[in-house]
């Protein structure tokens, strides 16, 4: 797109009024959109085209994107899929949002997501409640299931999503797109509602490991508004696309492939490591013997930011205010009680509990003692590895009318993409094949942290070597 918008072959309006037309077109089967931003996408088109004919154009230039409903937007609504915020305007613009507008980017509109990012679905969504276009029958992950699902469809060539478990890879893996989780502090916070401050980070989702690169050039970098924002130059994230993987060593830790992945995604993610191989890369067997608590400690820790952070909406100073209530604990109680859906109140309640008196050091204590080892098993096994292959979800995408309202098989559907977040390490997941009903199989590359460019090189690789197959339900 890059290419044909500066040779003049298409405008930057009619690139965004062909995405516009197909989201009037398909987003009603696909329900990706919270808001679409129509008329602010031409105001921008037409701005982007004026500096493309200028030749002042920035690699984002007149490029149309979609940006998941919990980062804020100037003047737009940001709801979080949530009844809290249905109708919460920001008066400000999260940084991610200041660096797009910088090179002149597009807002096509705000993607779906589970409720306050709290969910592997995007079925606890207030309204939205969006499909996969592989199968309108089935979930399409989340919590970034909006913006996964929208660059699936072709509704968009690419977006923003946030990643605290697994938000932005399981999804991708679950629509057949690629989704980037970036070291934690690589891309500033401010301006994200936040789910668990420790956890959360910014990333791309796009249609190839480059593309995502070229977005997380434009988002990253140090923030004087993120207190946990990293001072550290910003490399080319896509400088080692095209160098293949001869000589780099890729370790599979055991226990991803056996704790609860189907036989055929363990046979599909090992098939994709022998392409590797064949490729001149070397495999190494290693294990992680701490995934099998690597759950209970990701909800542990996640939960109990969760409850910190939602303490906020009260229905006081902003958020749903309920109609009910003489006093003002019953306001607050009421407003909470009304304007939270089933799943954030879960959370919120694990999250008190594991802090409160007489539990610290029993839950969110021994929670975090093994966040400690979680770091340093990967340690070890970069010690004599470059990166690591893992299947990004145990399955392929389920039906919506399964049982995703049982908890335990909704959170152990992230136990392969927790560990990456507990340990603030980046990685990458794209498909590597695809089941008996065509649903896309997701892989993951784990990096050290800080080498963004090096999972993106090794994904490049494979995707160079893979053909994806489009989405049916959408054609």
């Amino acid at each position: 797109m890059r290419s044909a918008l500066d040779k003049k072959e298409l405008s930057a309006t009619e690139l965004t009024e062909t995405y516009l037309e197909n989201i009037a077109k398909t987003d009603s089967k696909i329900e990706s959109y919270v808001t679409v931003t129509a008329d602010i996408a031409k105001e921008q088109a037409k701005a982007a085209q004026e500096l493309i004919n200028s030749g002042k154009s920035s690699p984002l230039t007149g490029i149309p994107l979609a940006i998941k409903d919990n980062i804020c937007t100037e003047g737009v609504k940001t709801t979080c899929a949530s009844r809290m915020l249905e109708n919460f305007i920001p008066p400000y613009n999260a940084t991610v949002m200041d660096k797009l507008n910088a090179q002149n980017a597009v807002m096509l509109g705000k993607t779906s997501m589970d409720e306050f990012a709290m969910g592997s679905t995007t079925q606890t969504a207030f309204e939205k409640k969006t499909k996969n276009p592989y199968d309108l029958n089935r979930v399409p992950g989340g919590s970034s299931g909006g913006s996964a699902a929208a660059v699936s469809a072709r509704l968009a060539p690419a977006a923003l999503g946030s990643d605290t478990g697994g938000s932005i890879r399981q999804p991708s893996s679950f629509c057949g797109v690629t989704g980037l989780k970036p070291t934690y502090s690589r891309v500033s916070r401010y301006g994200l509602i936040a789910f668990a401050s420790s956890l959360d980070q910014i990333g791309p989702i796009a249609n190839s490991a480059e593309d995502c690169g070229y977005l997380l050039n434009a988002i990253a970098g140090f923030d004087r508004h993120d207190g946990t924002s990293a001072n550290r130059a910003v490399p080319d994230f896509t400088s080692k696309c095209g160098q293949g993987v001869k000589g780099l060593k890729i370790a599979l830790p055991k226990e991803f492939f056996e704790e609860g992945a189907t036989d055929f995604v363990r046979k599909t993610v090992l098939a994709a490591a022998e392409k590797y191989k064949s490729m001149g890369a070397e495999l190494i067997e290693c294990s992680m013997p701490s995934l099998k608590y690597a759950v209970p400690a990701y909800f542990l820790i996640s939960s109990a930011e969760a409850a910190s952070n939602l303490a906020r909406f009260d229905g006081i100073k902003y958020g749903h205010r309920s109609e009910k209530g003489s006093t003002y604990g019953e306001l607050v109680l009421n407003s909470r009680s009304e304007g939270f859906g089933r799943e954030v109140k879960r959370r919120i309640m694990l999250g008190n509990y594991a802090l409160s008196s007489g539990y610290y050091d029993a839950y969110y204590g021994k929670a975090c003692a093994l966040r400690q080892e979680i770091r340093a098993e990967y340690n070890r096994i970069f010690e004599t590895a470059d990166v690591i292959l893992t299947p990004t979800a145990p399955r392929t995408a389920f039906r919506i009318d399964e049982n995703i309202t049982d908890p335990k098989m909704i959170y152990y559907s992230d136990i392969c993409t927790v560990t990456v977040n507990i340990a603030s390490l980046p990685a990458i997941s794209t498909t590597c094949g695809y089941d008996e009903n065509g649903l896309p199989v997701g892989m993951s590359i784990v990096g050290k942290m800080w080498d963004e460019e090096t999972i993106i090189g090794v994904t490049d690789t494979f995707e160079r070597n893979f053909t994806k197959i489009s989405a049916k339900a959408v054609k």
